[in-house]
C-alpha cells in the first residue's frame, strides 16, 4: 500500500520507467502487470477528471483530466490530501461526509440534492457533480471519485431558471411520477404556496379533491401522449390555492426530455377575469336575443353585421336575409338620406338618441319606429361600427293622433265656449284698437282673462281689463260672470270707483273659494283728453306717444276684487291725442324661470322701439307677443289690448248758467250761436228743442249752476249739461191730463243717441246729433 503513496519510489512520480504506470504509482505486489496497466488505461480513458483517494482521505491516482479540470500538475495532487480540491468553505464538512461514507459505501452521487463546488488552482471555484464508488485492494478501501464541471449545464440551468421566472404564467415542471420539481415565482403567487412547500409534492396538491382521481389518469395517458397541447381541451379547469379557494385555470402542458427521464412544464394561467366577462358577455348576449326590440348592428359603411330575433319579428327579415346588406333596405325611399346623415353622425362617434322616422318591412309596410344609434370603438378609441335600438311605436303613434284630435276638438269646444263668454267688443268710431288673446298652453287652454270696449255716449269709451286667477273651466265661468257684470254697469255711465267697488260686490256674491281677480277700468273723455282709472290690484297700464318714451298711467293702488272692505280710488290725468294705452295680463310677463320686472322692463323698451310717430297697432301687437313669447309652450293665458285714442274734437264751447227758469231761453241763444258759427243750420231746431227739454229739467229739479258744454266732431255734435243733483231722471209715460213727463221721450225720438251718467258732483245728461 505503500506503493501508492508515490513517496517510496527512487523515481520521480510521474515518470514511465520500469515497473511505473502513467498514473504515477508502482503496480502492487498483489496485482500483475498486465491488469494494472489496463485499469490505468481505462482510468485515462475516462470522460471525466478520476480521483482515487484512501481511507485517510490522500489522493492515490488522478487521471489527465484531473489536471486540465483542476490546473494542477499529477505531481502536486498526489499524497495530498483530497481537501485541496474544496472550497474553504466546504472543507470542515467534506471532512465529516467522507468518513461517513466510509461506513456506508455504494455507488452513488455524492452530496445528492446539493450544489457540490471545486476549487482549481488558481483559486477559482467550479460547480461539479461526483460519482462515487468504493475499490475493495488488498491495501484496503480506496475511493474512487468521478468528477464532472458542470458550469455550463448549471449556466443552461440557470438561463433556464431566468426563462421560467420571466414567464407571465404560472410555470410548475414535474417529473414522470408527478411530483413537483420546478417553480416559479408566479406559481407562489398564484396558489398562495411558498416554493419549498411544492417542490417534491405531488402536483396533485395544486387539483381541488374532486377532481384529483381523473387527474392522476389525465396525467398518465400523457405520458404516453406526449405533444405541446392545451391541457383538458374542452373542459372546465380549475385550480387550488392554499387557502383551498377555487379558480378557473388554464393550462398548457409541454414536454421536456432529460437525461433524468420525462419531465412535463405546465403553464397556469388564472382565468378568474376572462371567465368573468365571458359570463357577462353571454349574458348580454342572452338578454339582446331575448330583448323585445329590435337590435342591430353595423359597419360605418353601413353593412349588417348583426340581428336578433325582435328585428326579425319587427321587420319580417331572416338573419340570413340581411347579414352584409346595406341597412338602407330598411329605408323607404323617400327617407334614405336619413341612413346617410346618420351614419355620418355616427363617424363623428355622436351618439343619437330617440330618433322617430319611417322604417320599411319585408311586406312593403311603414312602420313608426324609435331609433336610438351608438358608435361601438376599437381598444385604440377609433370608431368602427354602430349599433341600433330599434321600437315599434305604431301604437303609439295612433294613440297620440287620436289623443291630438281629441284634445283639439276639447279644445276647440273650450275656446269657442271662453269667446263666447268673452264676447266681441264693437268697433267704436275714431278709436284705434288692436287685440290679442293667447290661450293658455296646459289644461283645455281656458282661463280667466277678458277685456272689453265699452261706448259711453258722448265720444266717451269705456275700456276694461281683468283676469280671472287660476287656470280652466272654472276660471272661464267666473270670468264670463264679471265680464257681463261689467259691461252692463259700465254702460250705466258708473265712474271707474264706483263700478270697481260694485265688482268687488259682484266677487263676493260668486263665492269661489280663493278667487281673486285682478281689474282694471279706463274711461277715455277725448274732448276733454282725460282719462279716468281705477285698478283693482292689476298690472300697471303704459302710455306710449310719438317722440315721448314709454311710461307708466298714474293710478292708485288698491286690492284686487274679492278681497272684500276696500274702498276704491281713481286718478284722472291728461293724455295728449294720439296716445296709445297699452294693456295687458300677467301671461304676457310672468313667464317660469323669469322675473316679472325684468320682463315689464323689456316690454317698454320694445314699445319705444314699435310705436313711432305713425304706430301700426296690428304689427306692434304681434311683435310684442312673438318678442316676449317667443316659445309656443309654458305660458298662462294671454291678453294684449292696444288703444290709440282719437284726435281731440274740431271745436267746443261751454258756460255756466245758474238754476233759474230764464237760464232756458239764455241757454238756448248761446247754443244757436255756436251752431251757427260752427255751420251746422242743419242741426239748430233739434237741438235747441231737446236742449230745452233736459235745460228746464235741470231748473226744476236740480241745484245750481248748470253748465252747458257743446263738442262738434266730423260727424256730429255733442250737448252735455250738468246739474249738481244726484238724481238721474227717468223716462216714463206722462198720462193726457198731465203737462210733465214727456220731455226725455222727446229726447229719446229725436236725438241720435243720449244718456246720463253720475259725476263727483251730481250728474250730466247728453245728446248727440249727426251731422
Amino acid at each position: 500500500m505503500n506503493d501508492l503513496t508515490g513517496t517510496a519510489s527512487p523515481e520521480p512520480v510521474g515518470t514511465a520507467g520500469p515497473g511505473t504506470c502513467r498514473c504515477g504509482t508502482r503496480a502492487s505486489g498483489g496485482v500483475p502487470g498486465a491488469a494494472e496497466e489496463r485499469f490505468r488505461g481505462l482510468l485515462e480513458a475516462a470522460p471525466d477528471a478520476m480521483v482515487i483517494v484512501d481511507d485517510t482521505g490522500t489522493i492515490r491516482l488522478v487521471n489527465a483530466q484531473t489536471e486540465a479540470l483542476f490546473g494542477y500538475r499529477r505531481e502536486e495532487l498526489l499524497g495530498n490530501p483530497v481537501e485541496l480540491l474544496v472550497p474553504g468553505r466546504f472543507r470542515a464538512h467534506h471532512t465529516a461526509h467522507r468518513n461517513g461514507y466510509a461506513h456506508n459505501r455504494q455507488v452513488r452521487p455524492m452530496g445528492a440534492g446539493l450544489d457540490l463546488y471545486g476549487l482549481r488552482k488558481d483559486g477559482t471555484e467550479f460547480p461539479v457533480e461526483i460519482s462515487l464508488s468504493p475499490l475493495e485492494t488488498t491495501d484496503g478501501l480506496l475511493v474512487s471519485a468521478a468528477v464532472r464541471d458542470v458550469s455550463e449545464r448549471k449556466a443552461a440551468e440557470e438561463r433556464f431558471r431566468g426563462l421560467l421566472e420571466a414567464a407571465p404564467d404560472a410555470m410548475v415542471i414535474v417529473d414522470d411520477t408527478g411530483t413537483i420539481r420546478l417553480v416559479n415565482a408566479q406559481t407562489e403567487a398564484l396558489f398562495g404556496y411558498r416554493r419549498e412547500e411544492l417542490l417534491g409534492n405531488p402536483v396533485e396538491l395544486l387539483v381541488p379533491g374532486r377532481f384529483r382521481a381523473h387527474h392522476t389518469a389525465h396525467r398518465n395517458g400523457y405520458a404516453h401522449n406526449q405533444q405541446v397541447r392545451p391541457m383538458g381541451a374542452g373542459l372546465d379547469l380549475y385550480g387550488l390555492r392554499k387557502d383551498g379557494t377555487e379558480f378557473p385555470v388554464e393550462i398548457s402542458l409541454s414536454p421536456l426530455e432529460t437525461t433524468d427521464g420525462l419531465l412535463v412544464s405546465a403553464a397556469v394561467r388564472d382565468v378568474s377575469e376572462r371567465k368573468a366577462a365571458e359570463e357577462r358577455i353571454n349574458e348580454l348576449a342572452a338578454l339582446v336575443e331575448s330583448s323585445q326590440d329590435a337590435i342591430l348592428a353595423k359597419t360605418l359603411d353601413g353593412r349588417i353585421t348583426y340581428w336578433n330575433a325582435a328585428a326579425q319579428r319587427l321587420y319580417g327579415f331572416t338573419a340570413d336575409e340581411v347579414l352584409g346588406r346595406h341597412v338602407s333596405m330598411l329605408a323607404p325611399a323617400t327617407r334614405k338620406h336619413e341612413i346617410t346623415a346618420l351614419l355620418e353622425r355616427l363617424r363623428h362617434g355622436e351618439k343619437v338618441e330617440h330618433f322617430e322616422t319611417l322604417r320599411l318591412t319585408r311586406s312593403g309596410n311603414l312602420l313608426d319606429v324609435d331609433v336610438t344609434l351608438w358608435p361601438t370603438r376599437a381598444a385604440d378609441g377609433a370608431v368602427v361600427g354602430a349599433c341600433a335600438i330599434v321600437r315599434d311605436i305604431s301604437d303609439r303613434k295612433r294613440a297620440e293622433a287620436e289623443l291630438t284630435e281629441l284634445y283639439e276638438q276639447q279644445r276647440h269646444i273650450a275656446l269657442t265656449l271662453q269667446r263666447s263668454l268673452m264676447g266681441t267688443p264693437p268697433a267704436i268710431p275714431g278709436l284705434a284698437t288692436a287685440s290679442r288673446y293667447r290661450p293658455a298652453t296646459q289644461g283645455a287652454g281656458v282661463g280667466g282673462d277678458w277685456f272689453d270696449l265699452i261706448p259711453l255716449g258722448a265720444g266717451r269709451v269705456g275700456v276694461l281689463i281683468g283676469d280671472v286667477m287660476g287656470r280652466g273651466l272654472e276660471a272661464a265661468a267666473v270670468m264670463g260672470q264679471l265680464r257681463s257684470a261689467a259691461h252692463a254697469l259700465a254702460k250705466t255711465g258708473l265712474q271707474p270707483r264706483q263700478l270697481m267697488q260694485a265688482m268687488d260686490t259682484v266677487v263676493a256674491d260668486l263665492d269661489v273659494p280663493d278667487q281673486l281677480v285682478t281689474c282694471c277700468y279706463l274711461v277715455i273723455a277725448p274732448d276733454a283728453g282725460e282719462v279716468t282709472v281705477c285698478s283693482a290690484g292689476h298690472l300697471p297700464v303704459l302710455v306710449t306717444a310719438p317722440g315721448a318714451r314709454t311710461r307708466t298711467l298714474p293710478a292708485p293702488v288698491n286690492a284686487p276684487l274679492g278681497v272684500g272692505g276696500v274702498i276704491y280710488e281713481q286718478c284722472c290725468s291728461t293724455i295728449e291725442p294720439g296716445a296709445t294705452l297699452v294693456l295687458y295680463t300677467d301671461g304676457l310677463i310672468e313667464t317660469p324661470g323669469t322675473d316679472i320686472e325684468e320682463k315689464l322692463t323689456q316690454l317698454v323698451a320694445l314699445l319705444d322701439e314699435l310705436l313711432t310717430a305713425v304706430p301700426d297697432l296690428e304689427s306692434t301687437a304681434d311683435h310684442v307677443l312673438s318678442t316676449l313669447l317667443p316659445d309656443a309652450d309654458g305660458h298662462d293665458d294671454v291678453t294684449l289690448l292696444l288703444t290709440q285714442l282719437p284726435a281731440a274734437p274740431l271745436a267746443t264751447a261751454g258756460t255756466d248758467l245758474p238754476a233759474t227758469p230764464r237760464s232756458v231761453p239764455a241757454g238756448r241763444d248761446f247754443l244757436a250761436k255756436v251752431l251757427s258759427s260752427w255751420g251746422c243750420p242743419g242741426t239748430t231746431d233739434d237741438a235747441l228743442l231737446l236742449l230745452s227739454e233736459i235745460l228746464t229739467n235741470a231748473v226744476q229739479h236740480a241745484h245750481g249752476p248748470v253748465g252747458l258744454h257743446v263738442c262738434r266732431t266730423d260727424t256730429g255734435i255733442t250737448v252735455e249739461i250738468s246739474d249738481r243733483s244726484p238724481h238721474l231722471p227717468q223716462p216714463r209715460l206722462a198720462a193726457e191730463d198731465e203737462e210733465s213727463g214727456r220731455g226725455l221721450l222727446l229726447v229719446r225720438t229725436l236725438a241720435d243717441d243720449w244718456g246720463v251718467r253720475p259725476t263727483d258732483q251730481g250728474k250730466t245728461t247728453w245728446f248727440s246729433l249727426e251731422l
